[in-house]
């Protein structure tokens, strides 16, 4: 069975229990805490950060991204919707525009406190920006491209809701993003959220095993 080193708010960590989940893989999960890393994880992951996932035959996979696009192949009809060529090359840059640029902005935002001399104000509304052109891609549906779940809604919605973690009430009254508020008030409304912030305690060696998805 795989290994899943995971932190239950790391939003790279979440979208990879979603791909998990909505695979329906069944994994050992391993809570850590991110200030006492085990040794099992860092023996396997030098770098130190979650999701690191031990695969049976003992290749590690310890990038979200890569974790999400292991669960496609190994598993068909992950997701429901077959997307178009268009949607595809979409959905690709705009989870690279949150890896890269958006998550830049996002930590400086957040925890402005860490960087010196940053204007978290700037970094918000830089943050904004991104969000208020996605805006207009928006549908009128429950996940981004349809009623159906896919792999933009996994990997870009665990940013937007840390976004919002940060100024609950400046961004549920901001007027510049209505699509984006429906969109990520149904995430943190869904089963599918719900279901993958399991509470877990910190793993230690010699544990019993702990299964996730914890349905099935």
């Amino acid at each position: 069975m795989p290994i899943l080193y995971s932190f239950k708010r790391c939003p790279y960590a979440m979208r990879a229990r979603m791909a998990i989940y909505l695979s329906q893989i069944v994994v050992e999960l391993r809570e850590v805490s991110l200030k006492n890393k085990p040794k099992s994880m860092l023996e396997i992951s030098p770098k130190g950060t979650v999701p690191v996932l031990l695969l049976e035959n003992g290749d590690v996979i310890d990038e979200s991204m890569d974790i999400i696009n292991w669960c496609l192949k190994t598993k068909t009809k992950v997701f429901k919707d077959v997307l178009t060529k268009d949607q595809e090359l979409f959905s690709n840059k705009t989870i690279q525009i949150f890896d890269e640029e958006f998550k830049f902005h996002l930590d400086r935002y957040k925890y402005a406190t860490r960087y010196k001399d940053v204007d978290e104000i700037f970094h918000r509304d830089a943050c904004l920006e991104i969000l208020k052109n996605l805006e207009n891609k928006t549908t009128n549906t429950k996940w981004f491209f349809s009623d159906n779940v896919n792999k933009i809604d996994i990997s870009v919605l665990p940013f937007i809701r840390q976004f919002r973690i940060a100024n609950p009430l400046w961004f549920d009254a901001n007027v510049d993003m209505p699509n984006i508020q429906i969109w990520l008030k149904n995430f943190l409304e869904s089963k599918l959220l719900n279901e993958v912030m399991v509470n877990f305690e910190v793993w230690v060696p010699n544990d019993s095993i702990k299964l996730f998805p914890t349905n099935l």
